[in-house]
């Protein structure tokens, strides 16, 4: 009976995301790099993401991805569904949010609905790194990274958690 997660796999995707990252190396006042990790539908994924925070607002400036899929079929294919997923994930995580008043929704159409546009999105970094396996789920795993990591960055940054998408710096 196979183990379902390699413990080693996982650590060999931090210490790639890592590497690629520069991660040790400093990034100067009001930056941060964070951290994050997951597992799902065979798939090993780590992220290492750089934040600045000034003026009362964040911006994610770069996004290392680190993926082993199993075997891998179409690299293009795989490194658009991760970037894909990472600005859809950066969407949420600083931009989308829902409010209600008097009972009504106030956010009505896009113009009043805030999504992550082309100068909001960071500079995507994605490796690939085949485990021999056979060809895992590569949809939803890659969203689940992008929240943690840019939390991460932010207290890296800060030393404020913030625990509450999406996230607003006057929340902490």
């Amino acid at each position: 009976h196979e183990r379902l997660v390699d413990p080693l796999r996982m650590v060999y995707m931090l210490d790639l995301a890592a590497e690629k990252a520069g991660w040790g190396k400093p990034l100067g006042p009001n930056r941060g790099r964070g951290m994050s990790c997951f597992f799902s539908k065979t798939t090993y994924l780590a992220q290492v993401a750089e934040v600045t925070v000034k003026d009362g607002g964040i911006r994610v400036d770069r996004v290392v991805t680190a993926v082993d899929p199993g075997l891998v079929i179409n690299r293009n294919g795989i490194r658009a569904q991760i970037e894909g997923a990472v600005l859809m994930g950066l969407s949420a995580t600083l931009k989308e949010r829902i409010t209600v008043k008097d009972g009504m929704i106030q956010q009505q159409n896009f113009n009043s609905y805030e999504l992550l546009r082309i100068p909001d999105a960071p500079h995507l970094e994605t490796y690939l790194a085949e485990g021999g396996r056979p060809p895992g789920g590569i949809g939803e795993p890659p969203l689940a990274l992008i929240g943690p990591s840019v939390g991460n960055a932010i207290f890296a940054a800060t030393g404020k958690r913030l625990r509450k998408l999406p996230f607003q710096l006057d929340e902490a």
